[in-house]
């Protein structure tokens, strides 16, 4: 995966798949750090799993006998000096974190976190999303619920919708300063 926004896409597809209900996604930009937390409340992992989970070798999935997504994420976040943690639950859902040292030459471009988003709640109605974007002290949030109170009956997951929500967070974010790659 060539950005950040690549593997926040993967792990949240991830949540997805585990029937989670809500998942936050929040970003925050300090320092020279990139920190990226996915946190749902899907069926969770047992501890032998989570242990497992970097594994490239290893993988739920019945269709393929290797997954990728997060052994890439882990390898991507180490080459810059970060770290990737994961704590999950069975029955209770699952936390990931990635650290990423912006300054490392090695750190992916952030990428099109704002496409990334309204893909992924416009993809998905029925789970809501809630996006967070800290830069500094400045926050941007959105949520499923806020966009669907906001249009009332109109069904979120057209096309129109999407290319409203990808400008709107774009915007947002640029107003943040958040540079896109």
């Amino acid at each position: 995966m060539k950005t950040i926004s690549e593997h926040i896409m993967d792990i949240a597809q991830n949540s997805v798949k585990a029937g989670a209900k809500t998942i936050i996604l929040e970003l925050t930009d300090r320092d020279d750090i990139l920190l990226f937390r996915i946190e749902d409340d899907g069926c969770g992992m047992d501890k032998e799993t989570v242990k497992r989970v970097s594994d490239p070798f290893y993988t739920t999935r019945t269709t393929r006998k290797i997954g990728m997504g997060i052994p890439l994420l882990k390898q991507n976040a180490e080459q810059t000096g970060g770290e990737v943690v994961i704590r999950s639950e069975q029955g209770s859902g699952t936390i990931l974190k990635a650290k990423f040292i912006t300054s490392n030459i090695d750190c992916p471009p952030l990428g099109d976190i704002h496409v990334t988003v309204a893909l992924l709640i416009t993809g998905n109605p029925g789970i809501n999303f809630i996006f967070r974007y800290i830069k500094g002290k400045d926050v941007y949030e959105l949520s499923t619920a806020d966009i669907k109170e906001a249009m009332g009956d109109m069904d979120i997951s057209v096309p129109k919708v999407t290319s409203f929500l990808k400008d709107m967070i774009e915007e947002n974010l640029a107003q943040l300063g958040v540079k896109f790659d």
